[in-house]
């Protein structure tokens, strides 16, 4: 329940005609002027330097800060003011809670932003058995029995069950839609923190250094380089090296269905591909990168100290961690079951997790990584300003 000050506040901003923040952004508000008259942090990170260069922090500066967080840990670890102290300053849980909330603020069509509110393990997993189920329904029907299913003589041909034209048909326009709302969705973002991150277009330097920053997980190792902090205040590397792992593994495997579409629409090679061709090496090594890594987020999400994150995100976390493994699992199984009697179930769970995974993709977790890529690039911008405050360093 808000207090009496607090709603006095937001009366008096209402009156004003002034941007009413929220409760979460209130208290990562109230927490970052403790840290600015501390700045003890200010190594640690991008956020205590992009910090410095304010004095106030209204709802742009935090949408921006709160992504800009790498959810670390290094600076509750190290923060003589944090928990069980009466200022109570945990900047990572704080940020989390600001993160999940402008996931749905800026998503888009609006009205879909409260899906980022029911994403969880069990509808990630009861989404992947529906799809599954319609697929193995719709083999059934094509190919005339139950006996399409197991033993089907496919001669290792995936389109011989569903045609290459069918799968275009059932994955392009999700595809693009999802390219569509996430498009939308940092547009909005990025138009928002644009004038609270000195207004300035991107340059070439800038872009570069936030290319670098995404590409090495620069913020992931704590500032020393010793790496994030976990379940407790030990140093650890991995956190950094599991999400090395997924997203390279995920980038391998979206390159591997680009060559192949190459391949198909371009030189006329129809899939399946087999060994030593570039869709099946990226595939089969992304693929495996993608099974390390999201079991290794897993573990990690698991055993993760409680004040570290948003517990009501954990769900959403899991879940896209979950169909991240099943695709990936399910796809090298598909490759390795080729010429046996499962390949046409393999097929199709492979196909409804693929498909989930999509279906979930703007309003989940996979936003986390559009939005701090936006916020990277604009921090790389505004240090390159003078600071409109003169203090701190840049």
């Amino acid at each position: 329940m808000q207090t009496l000050e607090a709603l006095t506040r937001d009366a008096r901003a209402l009156a004003n005609g002034d941007i009413v923040l929220s409760a979460p952004e209130t208290e990562v508000a109230r927490q970052l002027q403790i840290c600015n008259a501390c700045r003890y942090c200010e190594g640690f990170c991008a956020v205590f330097p992009a910090m410095t260069r304010r004095l106030e922090f209204g709802k742009a500066d935090i949408h921006f800060l709160a992504n800009l967080c790498h959810n670390c840990g290094a600076c509750l670890h190290a923060c003589q003011y944090a928990p069980p102290h009466e200022f109570a300053v945990n900047i990572p849980q704080s940020m989390a809670q600001v993160r999940g909330q402008t996931y749905a603020d800026y998503a888009w069509p609006p009205a879909l932003g409260q899906l980022y509110q029911r994403q969880g393990l069990t509808l990630s997993l009861a989404l992947v058995a529906a799809l599954t189920l319609f697929l193995v329904l719709g083999a059934v029907l094509q190919g005339g029995g139950v006996g399409a299913l197991w033993g089907a003589d496919l001669g290792g041909n995936f389109y011989s069950l569903f045609p290459h034209n069918l799968l275009v048909g059932l994955f392009a326009p999700v595809f693009l839609f999802v390219v569509l709302a996430l498009g939308m969705g940092v547009r909005g973002f990025w138009k928002n923190i644009k004038p609270a991150t000195s207004g300035v277009d991107v340059s070439a330097p800038a872009a570069a250094e936030a290319t670098d920053a995404v590409l090495r997980l620069k913020y992931l190792d704590g500032g020393h380089g010793d790496g994030c902090h976990n379940e407790d205040d030990a140093y650890t590397l991995k956190r950094r090296r599991a999400h090395h792992l997924t997203f390279y593994g995920f980038l391998l495997c979206f390159a591997a269905t680009s060559v192949g579409t190459v391949y198909h629409y371009v030189f006329g090679w129809a899939a399946p591909y087999d060994l030593p061709s570039l869709p099946k090496l990226l595939g089969a090594v992304g693929g495996v990168m993608l099974v390390l890594g999201t079991a290794g987020l897993w573990h990690l999400n698991r055993t993760r100290h409680a004040l570290h994150g948003d517990a009501a995100q954990k769900p959403m976390d899991l879940g896209f961690i979950a169909l991240l493994f099943l695709v990936s699992a399910s796809g090298l199984a598909l490759w390795l079951g080729r010429g046996t009697p499962a390949l046409a179930l393999l097929l199709c769970l492979h196909l409804g997790a693929v498909m989930a995974l999509f279906a979930t993709l703007p309003y989940g977790k996979f936003a986390h990584g559009v939005f701090r890529t936006a916020s990277l690039l604009r921090h790389a911008v505004e240090k390159r300003q003078p600071n409109p405050i003169g203090l701190g360093a840049d």
